[in-house]
């Protein structure tokens, strides 16, 4: 039976592939049967795992349950880990959503099948408020949501409680980080304060991290016992953790 866990923020350009690539591959590295599923049109998470973005059928024949899942997934060059690629049409997943029963149910029969293969299911989601996201909230036994420490961060993190009270957990955690930046400190401290959910473990801005698009790989590759990679599985940790307290699929 299966955990599935979604890297999800309203907004972009926050970390949320770098965490989903990262945090599978060490589910995968700890022995854990483990899948990607890469929603994002962009297709960012199947490039970095090498695998071209293209889904037999289109993402509307794989919602509305006319092509099975299991049929389309691919293996990555990590033992134990894989993926669920993107596709284009994915850039239309709502309309294919909103034309089936129940559509924020949707995902999750899509994924029910998977449960017995894997430990652990990772979605790497566009950054949007939609009926895709509305799906992933019902799907999900809790949302990773990466924040960057800036002064909008805790009104963002405000609004994304709202939107999924009474839903999946939220485990937030900080990322791109910079302690060089007393801004960066300051925000932190305070959230901490606010939201005694917020994780321990935080992610630095780091030379590797960025390095993951133009090696296509991870970090625990591409810079082994680094910052990124020890604050990685450091947030693993601390995740499981927390996972611990709740229940399993």
């Amino acid at each position: 039976m299966s955990r599935v866990l979604a890297t999800y923020n309203i907004k972009g350009g926050v970390g949320k592939t770098s965490a989903a690539v990262n945090l599978s591959y060490l589910a995968a590295r700890g022995g854990a049967r483990t899948l990607l599923w890469d929603l994002d049109p962009q297709g960012a998470s199947t490039y970095l795992f090498r695998i071209r973005p293209k889904v037999r059928g289109g993402g509307r024949r794989l919602v509305r349950l006319k092509t099975r899942a299991d049929d389309l997934i691919k293996g990555t060059d990590y033992l134990g880990l894989d993926l669920l690629p993107a596709d284009f049409s994915y850039r239309h997943m709502d309309l294919a959503l909103d034309g089936t029963k129940r559509p924020t149910a949707r995902l999750a029969r899509v994924l029910k099948p998977l449960y017995r293969h894997y430990d652990y299911i990772f979605l790497d989601c566009p950054p949007s408020i939609s009926l895709v996201s509305e799906s992933v909230f019902e799907a999900a036994d809790a949302l990773l949501v990466p924040i960057i420490p800036a002064t909008l961060s805790s009104r963002t993190f405000a609004q994304l409680e709202e939107l999924v009270a009474g839903g999946p957990q939220v485990l937030a955690f900080f990322s791109m980080v910079e302690v060089r930046k007393s801004l960066h400190r300051e925000v932190m401290a305070e959230l901490r304060a606010r939201h005694v959910t917020m994780l321990g473990a935080a992610i630095p801005a780091a030379d590797e991290v960025e390095r993951m698009g133009v090696d296509r790989s991870v970090v625990a590759e591409i810079a082994p016992g680094g910052r990124a990679a020890l604050a990685y599985e450091a947030l693993w940790w601390d995740v499981k953790r927390r996972l611990d307290l709740g229940g399993r699929r």
